[in-house]
């Protein structure tokens, strides 16, 4: 689930919880993952972030026996905090760690690459490991051919040096998402969700600029909201791409057993990755 800070309550609550209408596999291990929208510790002082803390880890308990499991061995806190939230994101997950119902449960948070950069304004969360998550690294709203899910020069920027010498264990995620990001007059309008990669290619609704990303639009789609004139940038990741993103990553990591997440791993992007597409990406760690 997400959590959002809502005014007319003035409370944190609840935005989108996973429903389990059927049991998971017995074989099948989960990590609850809860995003924090990162506004959220603005608002809450000590004791609301105790409240937080009990209400989310009831919640997340709950979720867990509807998916069908007795227990969970690791909660995974998703937030992109800053300098000026950062003193209370910690002190919410130090009181995380002491609550009874995590007793025995390890604590992970996710780590984005400005997070290690900047280390001594960002700080080290208390906790055992950390998700780093290798995408959404460049500018989506800015207009032009890069591809904001997955940056390479953005990655040297901001790992090189630093990554190496991080002091949390670092599990690591992936992109294999894809996306059409949609702009007006040059200016960024949003992401569509009803554009797909055989739209484009159709020549009555779409010219393509050479061999780049970019999409002009040559007709009004008003199924897509879209009108005459608009530009999609369509971001995809290849295998490629994760491979030179592994190699990179291990030049930098220090060597260690650690996790591999793909984000995010739904029937339709699979389509676009085989078993063996995996499997190399894999090898390399």
């Amino acid at each position: 689930m997400d959590v959002d800070f809502n005014p007319d309550l003035q409370q944190a609550v609840p935005i989108s919880p996973i429903t389990f209408t059927d049991p998971l596999p017995h074989k099948v291990d989960i990590i609850p993952v809860v995003y924090i929208v990162n506004h959220t510790f603005e608002k809450l002082d000590s004791r609301q972030r105790g409240v937080l803390v009990s209400k989310i880890l009831n919640f997340v308990d709950a979720k867990v026996k509807q998916a069908g499991k007795h227990n969970f061995k690791e909660l995974q806190i998703d937030c992109d905090w800053t300098k000026t939230t950062r003193d209370s994101y910690f002190d919410f997950l130090q009181q995380l760690k002491k609550h009874p119902l995590l007793a025995g449960k390890d604590l992970s948070v996710t780590l984005r690459l400005h997070q290690v950069k900047n280390i001594i304004s960002s700080g080290i969360p208390p906790v055992g490991k950390a998700m780093l998550m290798c995408y959404n690294m460049g500018i989506l709203r800015k207009y032009g051919e890069q591809n904001s899910i997955l940056d390479q020069h953005e990655m040297d920027i901001y790992l090189t040096d630093y990554l190496e010498n991080y002091p949390l264990n670092l599990d690591i995620a992936l992109p294999i998402f894809e996306w059409a990001v949609v702009f007006r007059k040059n200016a960024y309008a949003g992401i569509s969700r009803r554009i797909t990669k055989t739209q484009l290619q159709d020549r009555q609704l779409f010219k393509r600029r050479g061999s780049s990303i970019l999409y002009d639009l040559i007709t009004d789609l008003p199924a897509a909201g879209l009108k005459q004139g608009d530009v999609v940038r369509w971001e995809a990741v290849s295998v490629e791409d994760l491979l030179l993103t592994t190699r990179f990553l291990t030049r930098h990591l220090k060597p260690e057993e650690r996790n591999l997440v793909f984000y995010h791993l739904d029937t339709d992007l699979l389509k676009h990755f085989s078993n063996e597409d995996f499997q190399k990406v894999i090898a390399d760690f």
